[in-house]
C-alpha cells in the first residue's frame, strides 16, 4: 500500500518526524518522506544523520500557504505535526499558537486538498480536551478546522490522532530531570500528585499509523495509555540512575492541569473500542437546527471521560520499565 508513494511530514524535523524516519528510512514503505519545516540547522542535522536520498527538506512555514503547497507536489499522505506545543510560551504568546496550530492546520490541509493528496492525519494533543490553556485551546480550534474541513473533500481524506505526553520528546520533563540528576541539582516538581499519560515516540507514530489505516473522514483516534504521577516518575529515574538528588515543589506552572484527558465525556458516548485504541467519529449531523429539538444522546449522564487519573495508574517500579526502553535513559546510565 505504501509502495512508491510520497509521504510529507510538517514539523517534520522535531521528535515525531525523527521517530518516523527511523520507523521507515531503512524499509521499502514509501520511496520518498519530505520534511517541512522553517528550521534549517535542525533540517542540516538530520541530514547529515541520515544520509538518505530517500529523504528531502523543504524549508517553509505553515502559515505561508504558498510554501507548504509547493512542498505538497506529488505527495501521496501528509503526517501533519508542525505546531507550537510549549504549554508556557503559549500562555504569552497565544496569537502566535493560534497562527501555527490554527490557520497553518487550515493551510496544510488546503494544500492537501489542492494537490489530491490521498490521506492527511492531523496530530493533537490532550490539552485539546477541557483546554485551560492557550495551547491547548488552539490545538482544540485546530481539531474543529479538521474536522470542518473534512466533510468537504472527496478525494482528500482529513482525520486527526490524538496523544498524551510523549516521553523525553523535546521540552518534556524527563530530559530535564536527567540533566538534574546528572549536574547533581535538585529535582523540580510542580506537584507530585499531578498525573500524565506515559507514551513513548513508537506508541504516538503507531497511533498516527492506525489513524493512516482505518481513519474515515473525520475521524479522531486515541492510542489507550497507562499514567503515572510526576513524583513517581522522579522516583523512578532516580533510582534507575542510582542518584539521591533532592526534590523541590515549585508549584504549577503557567496553564498547567493537575491531570490531563485524552477523551471528554461527551466524546466517550460515541467513542469505538477498537482494542489498543478508541475511534471518535466526527458529528455528521447537518447545520439543521430544528434536528436538535428532537433529537439527542442520553448517554451522556452516565459516561466518564478518560483521563490520566482514571486510567491503568502505574506505580514506580512499572514505571521504570517503561523509563528503561528509553535511549536517552539507557545513554545516562
Amino acid at each position: 500500500m505504501l509502495k512508491n508513494n510520497t509521504l510529507l511530514i510538517t514539523g517534520g524535523t522535531g521528535s515525531f518526524g525523527n521517530a518516523v524516519l527511523k520507523k521507515f528510512i531503512n524499509t521499502d514503505h514509501f520511496s520518498e518522506i519530505r520534511i517541512f519545516s522553517r528550521d534549517e540547522k535542525k533540517q542540516d542535522d538530520m541530514r547529515n544523520l541520515y544520509k538518505n536520498e530517500k529523504v528531502k527538506f523543504y524549508i517553509g512555514d505553515v502559515r505561508d500557504y504558498s510554501s507548504i503547497e509547493k512542498a505538497m507536489k506529488g505527495v501521496d499522505y501528509v503526517f501533519h505535526a508542525a505546531a507550537l506545543k510549549q504549554v508556557p510560551s503559549c500562555e504569552f504568546f497565544p496569537l502566535e499558537a493560534t497562527k501555527t496550530n490554527v490557520f497553518g492546520t487550515q493551510n496544510t490541509i488546503e494544500a492537501a486538498a489542492a494537490n489530491n493528496v490521498k490521506k492527511i492525519i492531523c496530530l493533537s494533543t490532550d490539552k485539546a480536551a477541557y483546554p485551560i490553556n492557550a495551547m491547548g485551546i488552539s490545538k482544540a480550534l485546530m481539531e474543529k478546522v479538521a474536522i470542518a474541513a473534512s466533510r468537504n473533500y472527496k478525494n482528500t481524506t482529513v482525520c486527526l490522532t490524538r496523544y498524551g505526553n510523549v516521553m523525553a520528546s523535546r521540552g518534556s520533563v524527563i530530559p530535564l530531570f536527567i540533566n538534574q540528576i546528572k549536574n547533581d541539582q535538585e529535582l523540580t516538581i510542580t506537584d507530585s500528585t499531578m498525573t500524565r499519560f506515559l507514551m513513548s515516540l513508537d506508541n504516538a507514530v503507531d497511533l498516527v499509523l492506525f489513524a493512516f489505516e482505518n481513519g474515515n473522514p473525520g475521524d479522531l483516534f486515541v492510542n489507550k495509555a497507562p499514567a503515572g504521577t510526576v513524583g513517581d516518575l522522579a522516583k523512578a529515574l532516580k533510582e534507575i540512575l542510582n542518584a539521591d538528588n533532592a526534590v523541590t515543589i515549585i508549584g504549577t506552572r503557567h496553564g498547567e492541569k493537575l491531570y490531563e484527558t485524552l477523551c471528554t465525556r461527551e466524546e466517550m458516548t460515541k467513542a469505538e473500542d477498537m482494542g489498543e485504541f478508541y475511534r471518535i467519529p466526527s458529528d455528521n449531523r447537518d447545520l439543521n437546527y430544528n434536528k436538535y429539538f428532537v433529537e439527542g444522546n442520553n448517554t451522556i449522564e452516565v459516561m466518564e471521560d478518560y483521563n490520566s487519573h482514571n486510567t491503568l495508574r502505574l506505580d514506580v517500579e512499572g514505571i521504570k520499565v517503561l523509563l528503561n526502553e528509553l535511549p536517552i535513559v539507557i545513554k545516562s546510565k
